[in-house]
Order: C-alpha cells, then structure tokens, then sequence
C-alpha cells in the first residue's frame, strides 16, 4: 500500500475511535465520578504509551532527557491529560454529550488566539472572521438556538466545556515549543498526570473500587482516546505527503459524534447543536484556507 494511502487508512481508523469518546464519557460517567474515570484512563494510557516506547526501543531517548525538558513535561502534563480531562469530564457530567461534543470543538479556534498572543504569529482581517464565526457556533450550540430567552441549559457545564478547550490550546502552545519525539514526550507527559490525577483523588477522597462497566468504559478511553488513537494519529501524520490531506479529515469526526450520541446514549439531536457546530467548522475552514493562501503567496 501507498503511504498516502496508509496515511488515509490510519487517520480515518484513528476519527472513527474519536468519534466514539462523546458515548464513551457519557456512559462511563454513570459508573464513575470524573476524578476515577480520569485515574484508571490515564495509568491505561500511561501503561499502553509506556509498552511502545519499549517495543520502539526508545531508552536511550528516555535517558537523555534534560532537566529542563523533565520540568516542561511535569508543566504539560498539568494540562494534559489532567486538567483538560478532569474540566471535560465534569462538563460531560453536567451537560448532554451533544453539547460537549460540540462546544469543545471550538480548540482550534482558541489555538489560533494563542498563536497570535504567544508566538507572535500576525492576524489578518480574515482570521479574525473566522474567529467570530467560530464564536457564533458555540453560542448557537450553547443556548440552544434560542436568542429570544439567551439561556443555557447548564451554565456551569457550558462553561467548562469551552474552558477545556482552553486548557488543550494552551497544553499545544507548550508543546510546539518542545523537539522532543512526540511519543516519549506523551509518555513522560503521562507519568506526571498520572501523579496529579492521583493526588487529586486521595485529597478528594474518590478512590473507590469501581464497577465492571466503569472499569471497562475506563480502560477503553485510556486506550482509545488517550493512546492508541494518538500513536496512529501520528503516524498518519508522518506518511501522509501533506499533513494538511490527512488533518482535514478530523471535521468528519464530530459530526459522526453525534449521530453515535443519538443512537446510542439516546439523545434527541437538537437542531441549533449541528447548525453551531457546522458554524463553528465553517469558521476553522475559513481560518485553514487563510493560512494556506498566505503560504502560497
């Protein structure tokens, strides 16, 4: 097979696992409180990213990390897996998966706002449309289409929902700034956001033993939405000729989202969440096209 075409074959393999994480949070949460969800996927993922690095027989990469690189990983790691999941998964206990879905899309956006605060990178009159749009998306989803009343359906979830989505622009702003091969960095990454879920779980007192059905939906995000996916996601990235053919591809997966969200946890798709998500994708789409136009030029 072609690399492009294995490049497709991974990335579409790789949407396909992410377009399942709405159900899987949602469902998992019945069974555990976000804190313990969080603890059991992040060791999964630590373990599973951990069983790579072995197979890919990268110690003397592990052994040569510095200092300073051990300080940005225990800094990354804060954000992500720890603070981006533990703000997404209690948005997710507190809203639809629909809304969560959704409203966490709008990352992209935010990485742009922080690209341009903290790497200096200039703004063009179409990015900030794109901006805007992108904004007008979430509020959409957000009150549920309904200007007239202007509410949401769970103000402290919405908000945490798009606060998530902060904390992961921010955790990729760090990362640009990081050489280091991508696997041991999420690696060690994850070593230390398996300390801080820890912690946070002793201090809160929510270590319990959990339920078969927790357990397992646990595991599966661990593998699936922390590890596994990422690793093919990567390699994707790497065979594919231009990484822009593969990327593009990530705006089937909220979409594919919802209609699992539908199916399987039962919920009624609300027109004004595909509307303010399509908003929002338009907005990304139009900021996408900017950047390539300005390669170009």
């Amino acid at each position: 097979m072609h690399n492009q075409s294995k490049a497709y074959s991974l990335a579409l393999i790789s949407i396909a696992f992410w377009s399942t994480m709405g159900t899987a949070f949602k469902l998992t949460l019945n069974f555990l409180n976000p804190g313990m969800l969080l603890l059991i996927a992040t060791f999964t993922a630590f373990i599973f990213l951990g069983s790579v690095v072995f197979f890919k027989k990268k110690f003397q990469v592990l052994k040569a990390i510095t200092l300073k690189q051990t300080l940005n990983s225990a800094l990354m790691g804060l954000f992500n897996p720890f603070l981006y999941y533990l703000v997404l998964f209690e948005a997710y206990n507190l809203i639809p998966a629909q809304e969560g879905v959704a409203l966490n899309y709008i990352w992209p956006v935010i990485l742009v706002i922080f690209s341009i605060i903290f790497l200096k990178q200039h703004i063009t009159i179409i990015s900030v449309l794109a901006i805007l749009v992108s904004f007008a998306g979430t509020v959409v989803i957000a009150i549920h289409g309904n200007f007239t009343e202007f509410k949401f359906s769970n103000t402290t979830g919405v908000l945490l929902a798009i606060s998530s989505a902060f904390v992961w622009a921010s955790f990729w702003i760090i990362n640009m700034k990081d050489p280091r091969e991508a696997i041991v960095k999420m690696f060690v990454n994850f070593g230390f956001g398996a300390l801080y879920i820890l912690s946070w779980n002793i201090y809160k007192h929510n270590i319990i033993v959990p339920p078969i059905q927790g357990l397992a939906g646990a595991v599966y995000i661990g593998i699936f939405e922390m590890g596994l996916t990422f690793v093919l996601w990567l390699t994707a990235l790497k065979l594919s000729t231009h990484t822009a053919r593969v990327s593009n591809l990530v705006f089937i997966s909220p979409f594919i989202s919802l209609i699992l969200v539908s199916f399987i946890v039962g919920e009624k798709i609300l027109l004004s969440t595909v509307a303010g998500l399509a908003v929002i994708v338009a907005g990304i789409i139009i900021q996408q096209y900017n950047q390539w136009r300005e390669k170009i030029n």
